[in-house]
């Protein structure tokens, strides 16, 4: 099985074709990747197909067990939540996933001080407003990070990864800086 990058140009977003006679694909409706359609379960919580949430699990198997003093795990969920909006993922998985990018790409949070914010700011504030999701997902998903190679290179494209949801964001920034702003200002 053999896989190429295909970029359409209706669809900005990076394809994993797998190119082999007769194999039905599905996309996720979150990030728009493309993968084989192995009949995984939807996920609940995400608007994701159940494949994409497949690649997911497989990242966090990699990101737990890295036991690292950054806690690199932290910014893989954020990312994955703030790309998966819509659908039946939560209000407060986008803010929180929003907040967490924000704070670690333009304050400096390592993802454990990034989990710690989370864990304050939970419990001030319990409703957050619907965020739409981007007109245009990050060209980076999940299947890039887990086809990086070395440990080295995958926590390279975390960082990439992050860096492209928070930029299809653009247009929700200034909300997520002033609520993060206030929130952490507020929280004990």
């Amino acid at each position: 099985m053999s896989i190429l990058f295909i970029f359409p140009a209706n669809n900005p977003v990076k394809e994993w074709l797998f190119m082999d006679s007769g194999t039905a694909m599905t996309r996720c409706p979150g990030c728009g990747l493309c993968l084989p359609n192995s009949q995984h379960e939807t996920p609940e919580r995400f608007n994701a197909s159940g494949e994409c949430w497949q690649q997911y699990s497989d990242l966090l198997c990699y990101t737990v067990a890295k036991r690292d003093t950054g806690f690199i795990h932290q910014h893989a969920v954020d990312a994955y939540a703030s790309q998966h909006s819509g659908g039946t993922t939560r209000n407060s998985s986008i803010a929180f996933g929003l907040i967490g990018l924000y704070l670690a790409l333009e304050k400096g949070y390592t993802g454990r001080q990034v989990q710690l914010a989370h864990m304050r700011i939970a419990r001030i504030q319990k409703n957050w407003p619907r965020l739409e999701p981007p007109a245009k997902p990050a060209e980076i998903t999940v299947m890039d990070v887990l086809r990086a190679g070395t440990d080295k290179k995958k926590d390279a494209v975390i960082r990439q990864w992050m860096a492209a949801v928070w930029e299809s964001w653009a247009d929700r920034q200034v909300w997520v800086r002033e609520t993060a702003g206030g929130l952490i200002d507020r929280s004990p």
